[in-house]
């Protein structure tokens, strides 16, 4: 983990550096069992696309996680997230191959807020599209 941020060296504008995550079935599976949520549309192609998806999709809270990772990488500190919110644009479709899918993950820092605290809007896609929108976060710096 990097270093822990500080507030005066941060500026609007500041960019965190851009992330990349593989995301591959054996990965859902993976996290359908931390979490418990074994929803077909997380491992079987056919049930994903009897219901009208492209294919087996990544859960949600899975992309949402990986990324939070920049904030939290970034800012050095997992306790620095002190709020985040996102809404779902697109899934992150997830080929059955050995490649499976690639979330990019980019942040800027938009906003100085009161005690040491920034606003980071997050910018997240897959295959090209944007999966994430309305992604914010708020950080505290030290």
């Amino acid at each position: 983990m990097a270093a822990r941020i500080a507030y005066a060296d941060v500026e609007i504008g500041t960019e965190l550096p851009e992330r990349r995550f593989p995301i591959r079935r054996e990965d859902l599976i993976r996290y359908a069992g931390a979490s418990g949520d074994f929803n077909p549309i997380h491992w079987n192609e056919r049930f994903a696309t009897s219901v009208g998806l492209p294919d087996v999709i990544a859960h949600g809270m899975l992309t949402m996680a990986e990324a939070a990772r920049v904030i939290t990488d970034w800012a050095g500190d997992p306790g620095a997230l002190v709020d985040y919110g996102v809404r779902f644009a697109k899934p992150v479709v997830v080929p059955n191959d050995e490649h499976g899918a690639e979330l990019v993950v980019g942040g800027t820092v938009v906003d100085k807020l009161d005690r040491m605290r920034v606003a980071v809007d997050l910018t997240a896609r897959s295959g090209g599209d944007k999966v994430l929108a309305r992604a914010r976060a708020v950080v505290q710096l030290c």
